[in-house]
């Protein structure tokens, strides 16, 4: 059932008026030394000295981070008190995989909408070089009956059944806990079962890092992206993603061999998103505050739809499930959206949600729709890259893409944006804003 969740309530509209993000990253380089609410910390204080709106006016922020910080997994709050925000200012964290900050961005205008809020800073981060590692259960057990023992005898008694093998550090499972798939392979089945070949994955990934090369060179990013110093020394800055390859080309992407199904796959690191450290967030303002502000709204968020399906099936192909629903809450067709930007997590999941969008047959068998959503024109689509060249910090792709397509909407000064994540779950997200 189609709820409605229109973009005013009672006079009441959402715009977004600012944003920022961090230069992205490859796990394990230029941030190695940085944690997720390092680089959080780092966006909103240079958003808010951008913006120059007063701390103690902003209502609220909602902020995720899908890899969270076991010593502060609020990392909105931790945010807020990073930053010198009053302690009075409300903040809390969301979680909704490669959606967080699109669901962060819902929360807040959501707040706005009902009159709880006239001012939120919303959005996400990821470190993948600093992720939390964890141990296995016997060595969870030892500490716990250590901590519990009486004497020095008896913490060392605690340890003595363990071995070796035990103490291997576990990174954070990158798999799907109900389906025991990682994204990977869910690209894999995907691209098998939706007749998506290596060369179409190949040429796909190419296109999206030639339009990031040229976006950066053109100055699109120029104003969304920051200037972020290194610590500890500080001797190096960032000051552009460090992922879009200008040397890319099809023979080097044919050359990389398949990374989830070695002998027979097509999904390699060349045709998908990299592990990536970065953060991203936009400022919400309701329209009269803005106005009495003194702030141009850059555009509005229409309406959005969240969805979910069976991660054993085709785990990402949420955006095909979300967006007609968020396109029917809007009162519009594909065809209404001026520009769409779509996430990127894989080639093969880009083109097995197109080959979707465009077919007739499949939105009868699993939409009960008699018709397609409709075919996206290459020339809407992801105009400046996307996730495989820009980089893919989980919770912060949500704000990286609504601040791009705000910001693409101002250059036109006028139009419609459709934004959508796939996401880990069998998730799906699309958001659509106007100016």
């Amino acid at each position: 059932m189609v709820k409605h969740n229109p973009g005013k309530v009672a006079g009441r509209r959402v715009a977004i008026v600012d944003g920022l993000r961090t230069p992205f990253m490859k796990a394990g380089t230029l941030y190695k030394d940085m944690s997720t609410l390092d680089l959080a910390a780092a966006c909103v204080t240079e958003l808010m000295e951008r913006s120059a709106v007063e701390r103690d006016e902003v209502d609220q922020i909602v902020f995720g981070a899908v890899v969270a910080d076991i010593a502060g997994p609020n990392i909105a709050r931790e945010v807020a008190m990073r930053t010198n925000f009053p302690a009075s200012v409300d903040a809390y964290s969301v979680s909704r995989a490669c959606a967080t900050s699109t669901q962060a961005i819902v929360s807040g205008t959501q707040a706005i909408l009902t009159g709880d809020a006239d001012i939120v800073i919303a959005g996400g981060a990821d470190s993948l070089s600093k992720p939390p590692i964890l141990y296995d259960d016997a060595v969870v057990d030892a500490l716990m009956t250590a901590s519990n023992a009486k004497d020095l005898p008896g913490k060392v008694r605690a340890f003595a059944a363990l071995r070796p093998k035990d103490l291997a550090p576990k990174p954070p499972a990158l798999a799907d806990l109900s389906s025991g798939l990682t994204m990977g392979d869910a690209a894999e089945k995907m691209a098998r079962e939706n007749g998506i070949s290596r060369e179409a994955q190949d040429q796909y990934a190419f296109e999206s890092h030639q339009k990031a090369v040229e976006a950066w060179d053109k100055g699109v990013f120029e104003d969304e992206v920051m200037s972020l110093p290194i610590p500890p020394r500080y001797a190096e800055t960032a000051t552009r993603d460090g992922i879009p390859r200008a040397d890319s080309s099809l023979e080097k992407l044919a050359s990389l061999r398949p990374v989830f199904d070695r002998k027979y796959g097509s999904v390699t690191a060349g045709n998908s998103s990299p592990l990536t450290d970065g953060a991203a967030a936009v400022l919400l303002m309701e329209d009269k505050t803005a106005e009495r502000l003194g702030f141009v709204p850059k555009a509005f968020v229409r309406a959005w739809a969240f969805t979910g399906l069976d991660p054993s099936w085709q785990m990402l192909m949420g955006p095909s499930f979300a967006t007609p629903i968020a396109l029917e809450r809007a009162g519009m067709t594909l065809d209404d959206i001026d520009v769409v930007d779509m996430h990127e997590a894989f080639a093969a999941q880009m083109l097995s949600n197109l080959q979707a969008f465009a077919s007739a047959d499949w939105a009868k068998r699993h939409l009960g729709r008699d018709t397609a959503i409709g075919e996206v024109p290459a020339e809407k689509l992801n105009l400046y890259g996307g996730s495989i060249s820009l980089g893919h910090p989980f919770a912060a792709t949500g704000a990286r893409q609504a601040l791009t397509m705000a910001n693409e909407l101002v250059r036109r000064d006028a139009g419609t944006a459709l934004i959508t994540q796939c996401a880990a779950g069998g998730l799906g997200s699309a958001l659509i804003l106007e100016r």
